[in-house]
């Protein structure tokens, strides 16, 4: 008990140290990610560079090039075999998504600590899954970008999943979950909001990651993060830390939806979406 407290408290200590320098570390299995956001944003950058980096990663160059062949992406059926082709055909945009989810599946198989391990892998799983659905709502509502909506998804549990990373160097942590869950939430959304600031992403994702008040309260979902809101409460694979918590964010379209949502309308938004959530979910999962 001693020990824990004694880890969490340096592990705060160290976390109020950066955000104050400004200086959050990352994991260098996000590298190739970073790099990928620096040259899709430099207008000077050409497809050959971004797609050269893009092939130093199998796993990425694999799934970059599935999605590219995805129904969703490719109605017409021409196969694509090659890596420049599918970056354009995906866009930039979903390429940054699949970047960092490459590099965050690798981050949750890197654990030494079962329990860790499972705990980074479920939030890998719940990131994708919640980017699915934001992709497939954003895309059937006509909301915004589906590429930024599914980019958004897969961060909405980027604070959490960095402190996970990060207590590995904290081994004490492990030995309590329930307890390290409770950690988690207290610093996941200063870390949350560090690291979108750290990707130096538009005002305009920034911005929906609205924690105070997360739903615009109408339906349908008028903006990002009103699509986000819907995506977080649709997601079927659960995060770990509700589970912890013993709390369950995903509520079944038969029961009491939240203010300002129908859950008739809802429900037939699920059903017209989940082609589209399913193909984006096996295209990041597999």
């Amino acid at each position: 008990m001693q020990e824990f407290e004694s880890q969490a408290q340096a592990f705060a200590d160290r976390i109020e140290a950066e955000l104050n320098d400004g200086q959050l570390s990352f994991p260098t299995s996000l590298d190739i990610s970073l790099r990928i956001k620096r040259l899709a944003d430099n207008p000077d950058s050409s497809l050959d560079q971004i797609a050269a980096v893009v092939r130093t990663e199998p796993v990425l160059s694999a799934k970059v090039v599935r999605l590219a062949n995805a129904v969703a992406l490719n109605p017409y059926g021409t196969p694509i075999t090659n890596v420049a082709d599918a970056v354009q055909r995906i866009g930039l945009a979903s390429l940054r998504c699949l970047a960092f989810a490459v590099a965050a599946e690798q981050l949750a198989q890197d654990h030494r600590s079962s329990k860790m391990r499972a705990i980074a892998s479920g939030l890998w799983m719940h990131s994708v899954d919640v980017a699915s659905w934001a992709y497939a709502f954003s895309r059937e509502l006509k909301v915004g970008s589906p590429d930024t909506a599914m980019f958004a998804g897969m961060m909405v549990d980027i604070g959490e999943f960095l402190l996970v990373a990060r207590a590995a160097d904290y081994p004490a942590l492990e030995h309590d979950t329930t307890r390290f869950a409770e950690f988690v939430s207290a610093w996941n959304e200063p870390v949350g909001r560090a690291i979108l600031e750290t990707f130096e992403l538009p005002e305009s994702i920034i911005d929906a990651f609205n924690y105070d008040d997360p739903y615009g309260g109408s339906w349908p979902p008028k903006d990002l993060s009103d699509v986000l809101f819907v995506a977080s409460l649709s997601a079927e694979i659960p995060n770990p830390f509700d589970k912890l918590l013993g709390t369950d964010r995903r509520f079944a379209v038969t029961d009491t939806a939240p203010d300002g949502i129908a859950k008739e309308e809802l429900s037939a938004l699920l059903d017209t979406a989940r082609s589209a959530h399913q193909v984006i979910l096996s295209a990041i999962s597999n």
